[in-house]
């Protein structure tokens, strides 16, 4: 991701180069489009073309990452009954995605310090968009996994170099909302991906839903291609290598980062968690709904869309560290009320989880960049390192719960990653900035 951060400086960097990257943070005048148009060192100011051209590249390019990665999970009752697998065995159809993608990124991370970062997303885009096609093929279930590996392989060239960019090339001031859209274009995207899947797969059949999402993907790649902007403050760093020890150990001994990092793995792998089951016994008694029905499910990711925005502009507004908490205390309650019988309440819970998921997720992502002094590349890999694997990790474990306790199982389990990420939350408030920026 994205889920998807200032200026992308390396640690290789020289010190006149880190100064000017600075002083170019620091531009926020309307004047900021002007210079870019002539060519200058000012970032992209909110209101000008090139920030629309940006933002609605980077909106098709979270959408485009998440339809193609979580359009399996509505798909995996299917898969259970299609392969004769249990509902953590199917879950690997997801899992093996975001693992592979979850190592992918570091290593993305530093190829494009080398590459740029425009090109490595384009390719990242319709590679996987062609793996998601090549899936509807599959002939059983381990080359099924065997491509949805490949395809993590090929997305771990999006998010975090997305995110990288948006921070390189956005003016500090609207960073924040930058981020939503972004983030907004993740939830959009996870949301079309899930119910085009579960619409095509309960009238036709799996294989025609991917062949369709990953279509879409395609023009997804080609859109992003056409809008996005060339990097005008990316400088190519051929020593990224030899600096990534150095870089490691810059951020894990800061005083946030690692925590923001622990944050990602709590807050998506309980979200992927609670979507990945909740078909489960949506679609078994006393409910006994469609695959359309609960597919239709993932239109809650709307809020979210709004969420991430409105987050985005609240951080800008109040500090970071003095909106996250509140923010994290929405999902647990959420996820109390699905423990209901009753249907409504059950959604409700659900929409109220995911409006909380992308507001929080909008707002420490977009920590992580402004955070980080030098290579944010890799502090922005770091994330979603950490966010990916929570996802591999716990969306597979839940599912243990699952056939042993049930959905009161699930619940328990993603209650206490919830309550300890309140927690982290809470900690964060009284963490010292490290720079003006960082509030």
């Amino acid at each position: 991701m994205p889920p998807p951060v200032a200026s992308l400086d390396s640690d290789a960097l020289s010190a006149s180069s880190s100064a000017s990257d600075s002083a170019s943070s620091a531009a926020t005048s309307p004047a900021s489009s002007a210079a870019d148009r002539c060519g200058g060192t000012a970032r992209i100011a909110a209101g000008s073309a090139a920030f629309r051209r940006s933002n609605r590249a980077l909106f098709f390019g979270g959408f485009s990452t998440f339809a193609l990665l979580y359009c399996v999970q509505p798909l995996m009752p299917l898969l259970s009954h299609e392969f004769a697998l249990s509902a953590a065995q199917s879950s690997m159809v997801l899992s093996c995605s975001t693992a592979a993608l979850a190592l992918s990124l570091l290593a993305s991370s530093v190829v494009s310090e080398r590459l740029g970062r425009k090109p490595l997303m384009v390719g990242a885009m319709a590679l996987a968009a062609l793996l998601t096609i090549a899936c509807a093929g599959a002939h059983n279930y381990a080359q099924l996994l065997a491509l949805r590996t490949l395809l993590g392989i090929a997305l771990g060239g999006m998010p975090a170099i997305a995110m990288a960019y948006l921070g390189e090339e956005i003016e500090p001031n609207s960073l924040g909302l930058s981020m939503g859209l972004y983030i907004s274009g993740s939830a959009l995207g996870g949301m079309a991906g899930r119910v085009i899947a579960s619409l095509l797969s309960d009238h036709f059949s799996w294989r025609l839903a991917l062949a369709v999402v990953g279509a879409a993907g395609v023009l997804a790649a080609l859109e992003f291609w056409r809008s996005l902007p060339a990097s005008r403050h990316f400088r190519p760093q051929h020593t990224a290598w030899r600096a990534m020890p150095a870089a490691f150990r810059g951020h894990w001994s800061d005083a946030g980062m690692p925590w923001l990092f622990a944050l990602a793995f709590l807050l998506m792998g309980s979200f992927v968690s609670l979507y990945n089951y909740i078909g489960y016994r949506l679609l078994a008694t006393p409910f006994s709904l469609s695959q359309s029905v609960v597919g239709a499910l993932s239109l809650l990711y709307l809020l979210g869309i709004y969420s991430s925005v409105w987050a985005g502009r609240l951080a800008d507004r109040y500090g970071r560290r003095h909106v996250l908490w509140t923010l994290i205390a929405i999902p647990p309650v959420g996820l109390l009320l699905t423990l209901s019988n009753w249907l409504p309440l059950i959604v409700f819970g659900v929409a109220l989880y995911t409006f909380g998921f992308f507001a929080a997720h909008s707002v420490a992502s977009s920590w992580v960049g402004r955070r980080a002094l030098g290579n944010r590349a890799l502090a922005s890999a770091l994330y979603l390192f950490f966010y990916y694997f929570g996802s591999s990790v716990v969306g597979s474990l839940s599912g243990l719960m699952w056939e042993s306790h049930g959905w009161p199982g699930v619940v328990l389990v993603l209650g206490s990653l919830l309550l300890l990420a309140l927690a982290i939350g809470w900690r964060l408030r009284q963490l010292a900035p490290v720079a003006q920026a960082d509030l």
